[in-house]
């Protein structure tokens, strides 16, 4: 039995609250004259905008980092039910991402936004500053191992066969074996988004943000 070898997959997920709230906002205007669509669009982005400067500190926050895409304009002709074509219908359109460290100021600036004509609050997307995200990446990492460590031992303990040593260590489906690949390393971060209402009054409450890792490993015997 000295020849035999035990592969497995460790795992382990350890969960963070989150420390960014990442705000997917934009103007959205159509109407029959291209002209004032145009208008319109150019200043609700213009409001949101003033807003989000007011708020933008890289250092101290709340608004840690943000974008806004180029107005965009387009029309089409739509068509009715008894499929006769209609007049034109113009369209305005420019996205902004605001990424916040502070979740009642994002909360604020969600109400605000939603408050002006054209604007939706589309998304929020929770996250943890890649130096926290790093930091726990590296102990759960070295906790999928220990995982992986304990089942090989589980599995030679049943068997009667001793004590195991590790012979190879690789991250998620990188030993084969049958075991599924993983395309990120075997480390994965969990975060929902929040789909924000077009209410005046936004709340929002984040969950943990999931960090998990997943290892293969072989293991002898002796």
């Amino acid at each position: 039995m000295a020849d035999v070898e035990i592969t497995v997959r460790g795992s382990y997920t350890a969960y963070a609250p989150p420390e960014r709230g990442t705000v997917h906002a934009r103007v959205g205007i159509e109407g029959p004259a291209a002209e004032n669509v145009y208008a319109h669009a150019a200043r609700a982005a213009q409001e949101l905008s003033g807003d989000i400067t007011g708020l933008h500190d890289p250092a101290a926050g709340p608004v840690t980092w943000w974008s806004s895409g180029q107005l965009r304009t387009w029309a089409h002709r739509p068509w009715n039910q008894e499929g006769k074509q209609l007049p034109l219908v113009h369209h305005a359109e420019v996205t902004f991402t605001v990424k916040f460290s502070d979740f009642a100021q994002l909360s604020g600036f969600a109400t605000r936004a939603v408050a002006i004509t054209g604007v939706t609050v589309d998304r929020v997307e929770w996250a943890l500053t890649e130096a926290r995200k790093a930091a726990m990446t590296g102990d759960v990492r070295a906790r999928a191992v220990h995982d992986a460590r304990d089942k090989a031992q589980a599995y030679a303990d049943a068997l009667e066969l001793g004590p195991v040593r590790v012979v190879a260590l690789a991250d998620a489906g990188m030993l084969g074996e049958g075991l599924h690949p993983s395309a990120d390393g075997g480390m994965r971060t969990f975060g929902r988004s929040a789909t924000a209402p077009g209410a005046a009054d936004v709340q929002f409450v984040p969950d943990d943000i999931a960090v998990a890792v997943q290892v293969d490993a072989r293991f002898g015997i002796g």
